[in-house]
């Protein structure tokens, strides 16, 4: 506010210094100058200058604020979208919208509405003085600019699609540099080099002919108000000479009208200028209004005092409240009423989810307690890491409950249910820092002792002490300092930190050796003695280790049992537990566009045996082949 009256007042200080000119050269013919006219005249300038000065500051402080402050709304928005939103969008896109995007909007909102308000003011006053100077000067001078407005006003109205066209290729670039960026060790495996240059620079080609088109509409808006300024000049001199030799008006007069003249279509330029800025800023607004219009998940952040020790506190509520009889959906099929069964700390009653028309559950019901560690195992695309996902709320059940302690989940905000919970993905990213970074991700201030035990628990204790800074060494962006193994043990200590009540692994042991993984093995006995651990599992040997296995197959529940239970009464399982083994496959969520039926061997090798994956190389993959290949000779 502030620095838009400075401006304002310095642009009515610039209107008054004509008439200064106007009357110190009026004065001079007359045989003498008054040494005050002077001395208002060059206070004008210098007041205007250092108006100017402190004006412009005071705008560029603005527009730093309201970058600043779009920016922190914008990521704040993005971090609190929905899960499923990401699963469309392109990462790189919605970067490129809170960085490229917002600098062109903080130039449209903080600089060009300014420029419109002060440049209006200007040429309100520069046309008034006109007219009361020399009505006929003024009509001369408006054909000009009329003839330059017409131009300009043509080309502007195509600026903002041009504008979209150069910000979504931009964003583009964007994405696919940092798709690259992320997989560089892929891209030179592959020697994709070459391919990936070209992806990326074909959206740079796009920025660029976008560029070409704003630059041929630039090449027509300038020429226009070179010439509405040359011509105004080139009119008042040959009229207003005219006028002079014929006594009809002062050489005062008419220098001042030849300074409002300039005064008159250096703001309509500046106008001009505002109008294309403000046409590009309504482009890149609208790409950020479509991250805005994007939906939030629908809930509060917890306190950090409620980050620790949430699980007892959700608890301690669902002990003292019954479960609400939840309203069916139209197209639900499932009422149930009264408490759930407050003994287990996970229920899951009938429920059913799909990502898109195919179902990926189908009537999933099973009960994970307090203590003990339980095995979700499957074939892929059976529905396991769905599973986590919705225990998790990333996603909400289309029919059916998933209680906790008893109650609804959806009783529950969802930050204040993810207290209860917390989930280890298989391929679970190490973020950019120190390995204390990470590991107190969800508890910046946890204390030494805490940090401690949950490093011992995950055997994390050998890498710290080999780390030339321990725990404040840095990890590398995505944690590439760290082995596989590492980066995964990072990630469950990540997660045991901030005492869960229920701990979701998604395969924990898919990426350690034999001697870790006897050891994870020996801590989650330890957990699971504590608090609940429900584990998606691949490695018999994890599977061996389970108080009790559920078995999905096509999204549902087959068959419920302890290892020995379930080799001795389940066909299925046993055939998953006897397969030749093959390694899990590395997406964590089951889509529905996958048409899988149980593979061999879903359980990965246990420890110190079963090497590598099943393919065409290996032995059963050569005699699967050979099979195949007899058959079709035979057909």
């Amino acid at each position: 506010m502030i620095a838009t009256v400075l401006t304002v007042i310095g642009t009515g200080v610039g209107v008054l210094q004509p008439l200064l000119v106007m009357r110190v050269i009026d004065t001079a013919q007359a045989g003498g100058i008054p040494l005050w006219l002077v001395g208002a005249l060059l206070g004008l300038f210098v007041g205007q200058a250092i108006i100017d000065t402190i004006g412009h500051y005071l705008l560029e402080r603005a527009g730093q604020g309201i970058l600043l402050s779009l920016r922190r709304r914008l990521i704040g928005h993005l971090l609190a979208l929905r899960v499923q939103i990401f699963d469309t969008r392109r990462i790189g896109d919605l970067i490129s919208r809170a960085n490229t995007d917002t600098t062109v909007v903080r130039e449209a909102v903080a600089y060009s509405f300014t420029s419109v308000i002060t440049n209006l003011i200007g040429v309100v006053g520069a046309i008034a003085l006109m007219v009361w100077l020399n009505v006929w000067l003024f009509l001369l001078v408006l054909a000009v600019v009329a003839v330059a407005g017409v131009i300009v006003l043509s080309a502007l109205s195509r600026i903002r699609a041009v504008s979209e066209q150069g910000q979504a290729s931009v964003g583009g670039m964007t994405a696919d540099l940092e798709r690259a960026l992320v997989a560089i060790r892929t891209v030179r495996a592959n020697r994709a080099e070459l391919r990936e240059t070209e992806r990326i620079g074909d959206h740079a080609a796009g920025a660029y002919q976008a560029g070409l088109r704003m630059a041929k509409l630039d090449s027509v808006i300038a020429p226009a108000m070179q010439l509405a300024v040359q011509g105004s000049v080139l009119v008042v001199l040959l009229a207003g000479g005219v006028l002079v030799a014929r006594g009809s008006v002062s050489l005062g007069s008419l220098v001042a009208f030849l300074l409002y003249a300039t005064y008159l279509v250096m703001p309509l330029s500046a106008l001009i200028e505002s109008a294309a800025t403000i046409q590009r800023g309504l482009g890149a607004l609208s790409r950020v209004n479509a991250v805005f219009a994007l939906p939030r998940e629908d809930d509060d952040s917890v306190p950090p005092a409620e980050r620790a020790g949430g699980g007892e506190r959700l608890a301690a509520a669902a002990a003292s409240t019954p479960t609400p009889t939840p309203t069916p959906t139209p197209t639900s099929t499932v009422t149930v009423t009264g408490d759930g069964d407050r003994s287990a700390a996970i229920e899951l009653r009938d429920v059913r989810f799909a990502y898109t028309a195919t179902p990926v559950l189908r009537g999933v019901s099973f009960q994970v307690p307090r203590r003990g560690h339980i095995a979700l195992v499957g074939a892929s695309g059976a529905g396991k890491s769905t599973v986590l996902e919705l225990v998790e709320r990333f996603y909400d059940p289309d029919e059916g409950l998933i209680l906790f302690a008893g109650r609804d989940v959806r009783s529950f905000s969802r930050s204040s249910a993810r207290t209860w919970v917390n989930l280890v993905e298989q391929n679970t990213p190490v973020l950019h820092g120190t390995l204390r970074d990470n590991i107190v991700y969800a508890m910046p201030d946890a204390g030494e002792d805490e940090i401690a035990q949950v490093v011992a628990t995950a055997g994390l204790r050998d890498l710290v002490d080999r780390l030339p800074d321990g725990l404040h060494t840095p990890v590398g962006d995505h944690g590439v300092l760290l082995s596989g193994g590492e980066r995964q043990r990072v990630a469950i200590a990540r997660a045991l930190l901030p005492c869960p009540a229920v701990l979701l692994l998604d395969e924990p042991t898919s990426q350690l050796d034999a001697v870790n993984e006897r050891a994870l093995t020996l801590a989650m006995r330890r957990i699971a003695a504590e608090r609940a651990l429900l584990v998606i599992a691949h490695r018999i040997s994890t599977v061996r280790a389970a108080d009790r296995i559920v078995v999905l197959d096509e999204g549902r529940v087959i068959a419920e049992g302890t290892h020995d239970e379930l080799m001795a009464t389940s066909a299925f399982y046993r055939g998953l537990a006897t397969a030749p083994p093959t390694r899990p496959r590395a997406a964590t969520q089951e889509r529905p566009a996958r048409d899988e039926h149980p593979p061999a061997g879903p359980f990965g090798p246990p420890p110190g045996g079963g090497d590598g994956p099943v393919g065409p190389l290996s032995p059963s993959g050569r005699r699967r082949a050979g099979r195949a290949g007899r058959r079709a000779a035979v057909g």
